[in-house]
């Protein structure tokens, strides 16, 4: 299946139902169990996620020069001290591949003005080798592991029509990682999750994450809708031009 018919596929299944809630979203987020490729978190239970699906231009914070659509999620502000331990896990999964490096990112933002006061991590799709850190991104400030793909068709419902599919080497999903940073200075913040495609809108790249916590106290998210398939459309429908084939 070439890369048109999978975009158009994917925004012709793809929805999401946002409410409204103390946390924001710009495109598409939402709240889901155990699914696919992406466990529950260590923590067990439902995760939050971010998803290139249906995604916004102008999201990203970076501005590399290949950003396309994306979403971010930010969370509503919250107190820290000077000190503070600052962790989440996150599970970074694309169903795209080499030439179209997509990537996450996690920020902690001042609340006072949205500038950034860390990078928490990044993760972006490449061939083989580490994905985290993502290449050719800013360093992050937290200590992060490194790690790679484990590689294949991710089948995960958040990538929308993307789900089981690859575009050449370098899908796949993280498994969790956990994302560890100390708080320099006593403030309000907010974290900030979000996830941009590279180069085109097609085969889309998502990201999970759960278990924040400043000083072992979790930071509640409300719980946003998950992402469900409203229609089946046959792909006849769509025509055959042809953008790019997959490998």
């Amino acid at each position: 299946m070439n890369r048109l018919k999978l975009l158009l596929l994917s925004s012709a299944l793809a929805f999401v139902s946002q409410a409204a809630y103390a946390d924001t979203c710009i495109g598409t987020c939402g709240t889901m169990g155990a699914n696919g490729v992406v466990t529950a978190s260590p923590l067990g239970g439902d995760y939050n996620y971010v998803s290139t699906v249906n995604g916004v231009y102008g999201t990203s914070p970076f501005n590399l020069g290949g950003e396309t659509n994306g979403s971010k999620f930010t969370t509503s502000s919250f107190s820290a001290n000077a000190g503070s331990e600052l962790n989440f896990y996150f599970n970074f999964v694309t169903s795209d591949g080499a030439g179209y490096a997509d990537y996450a990112w996690a920020r902690l933002l001042n609340a006072s003005d949205n500038s950034q006061a860390a990078l928490l991590f990044t993760a972006r799709t490449k061939p083989s080798g580490n994905i985290i850190p993502g290449q050719g991104m800013p360093t992050p400030d937290a200590a992060v592991p490194t790690a790679t793909i484990i590689g294949g068709g991710p089948a995960w419902s958040a990538l929308g029509g993307s789900s089981g599919t690859c575009y050449n080497a370098g899908c796949g999903y993280t498994g969790w990682v956990l994302s560890s940073f100390t708080i320099a200075a006593a403030g309000n913040y907010l974290l900030e999750f979000g996830t941009v495609n590279w180069a085109d809108t097609a085969y889309q790249t998502g990201m999970a994450f759960d278990g924040i916590t400043v000083d072992g106290k979790p930071i509640d998210t409300v719980p946003l809708p998950a992402a469900l398939p409203l229609m089946a459309t046959g792909l006849a429908a769509f025509g055959v031009a042809r953008r790019r084939s997959k490998k």
